[in-house]
């Protein structure tokens, strides 16, 4: 969904929303990371591409081999902002989007 067919408010409130649910990020978001998001709907950063990015940080925190060291939490959103040029740059596809959320599903199981 492009930021222009939806209101500022509801772009920021479904950004932060996304960011919130994934994994090993806070429990509530700073204003430092609305901010953020609300720079996300002027720059017309479509919700499907901060989705996206979101998804594939995340997994590559979640599936990354058991032997290399722990990570620490996520703190701010800020953290996603290079994934999120990279998946503007990049034709990631949304079959492959829908595989990580598999994958990462499967693995959250297991722990």
């Amino acid at each position: 969904m492009k930021a222009s067919e939806v209101s500022k408010s509801a772009y920021v409130i479904e950004v932060l929303h996304l960011y919130l649910s994934q994994a090993e990020t806070p429990t509530r978001h700073s204003r430092s990371d609305r901010q953020l998001a609300e720079n996300f709907y002027e720059q017309q950063i479509e919700l499907e591409e901060v989705e996206a990015a979101l998804i594939l940080a995340t997994a590559r925190r979640l599936l990354r081999s058991s032997e290399a060291p722990k990570l620490g939490p996520i703190r701010s959103l800020h953290y996603f902002v290079p994934v999120i040029e990279e998946v503007r740059q990049s034709a990631i596809s949304a079959d492959y989007i829908a595989y990580l959320r598999r994958k990462m599903a499967v693995a959250q199981s297991e722990f």
